[in-house]
């Protein structure tokens, strides 16, 4: 099943192809023996090509026939470059339910249903960091800052205002974290200057941020939910509802790690690793596809 696939991959320095009817990666390298490792197509949610990466036309219809999202991204990981959507390249026989779209753009055309949707959002957002961080994180969230935006979310009146006291509360998220890692922090993306741990910091978050975005797009592929469709985020960008659904996960999956990470000066590879052995663990997919599968019934 799509939710319940394992492997993730981010590759640079690479071609992938097809060889005897699988999808492999070949190294680039001057080493003389090239060195072949098969990817498990059929287990795979996403793959991210970095720098000095290449594809065959082969192997993106196969991956494209196993519904694996392929993405291009800079060195580390970000920024994402492009995105191929297996959505409009997948084989002509495959059945996939039509009526999550269908309820999303029925609440969706509706503004109150969106904005209580994007309520949702950040109430489940909550939620989960509840959870998650006292099996990840080394402190629990205060109780006194998850209070404070919970009550924010029930006293807006629009999406810019939940907009604001969601940049509010990840403010002082990013706080907590720079304080406990004994880090001068200010939230760069793309940050290259600076303070080491300041730029390292800021470096694992882009990074860590696009493996989020890379497991809403898997979830939203899965439904056939259109990524034009957000309910908080980016309403000129067609792939906004992607930032959203990744939202729902940033807290717990990526900022406690990319904190972590600068504090210690690990490598960018341990750092993904941990990133996606969690994922795993806290089985990600199975947390965001049943919410947006509720979400998208909810409002109609």
């Amino acid at each position: 099943m799509l939710s319940k696939r394992a492997n993730v991959f981010y590759l640079e320095h690479v071609r992938v192809l097809q060889k005897d009817d699988r999808v492999v990666y070949m190294t680039q390298s001057s080493n003389p023996v090239e060195q072949i490792v098969n990817i498990p197509d059929k287990n795979t949610a996403f793959i991210l090509l970095g720098k000095g990466s290449s594809i065959t036309d082969a192997a993106v219809r196969m991956l494209a026939e196993s519904n694996v999202i392929i993405g291009f991204t800079g060195s580390g990981g970000s920024p994402m470059h492009g995105i191929v959507d297996p959505v409009f390249i997948t084989p002509q026989d495959e059945y996939r339910p039509t009526e999550y779209m269908q309820n999303w753009v029925r609440f969706w055309l509706d503004e109150d249903a969106r904005l209580s949707a994007a309520k949702d959002f950040l109430r489940y957002r909550i939620e989960l960091s509840q959870a998650f961080y006292p099996k990840i994180s080394e402190f629990e969230l205060p109780g006194a800052l998850t209070d404070d935006f919970s009550f924010a979310i029930d006293k807006c009146a629009n999406v810019t205002e939940l907009l604001t006291a969601e940049a509010r509360y990840a403010k002082q998220l990013y706080a907590l974290h720079a304080n406990a890692s004994a880090i001068k922090f200010s939230r760069t993306p793309g940050e290259v200057s600076g303070d080491e741990k300041n730029r390292r910091a800021n470096s694992f978050l882009d990074h860590g941020n696009y493996i989020a975005y890379g497991y809403a797009a898997a979830a939203l592929h899965v439904l056939g939910i259109n990524y034009a469709f957000p309910v908080l985020h980016g309403k000129t960008r067609r792939g906004a509802l992607v930032f959203d659904v990744a939202d729902l996960v940033k807290d717990w999956l990526i900022m406690p790690a990319a904190f972590d990470a600068a504090r210690r000066k690990v490598k960018d590879q341990a750092f993904r690793a941990t990133v996606i052995e969690r994922a795993i663990q806290y089985e990600v997919l199975d947390i965001l596809i049943p919410f947006l599968k509720s979400v998208s019934s909810k409002y109609i």
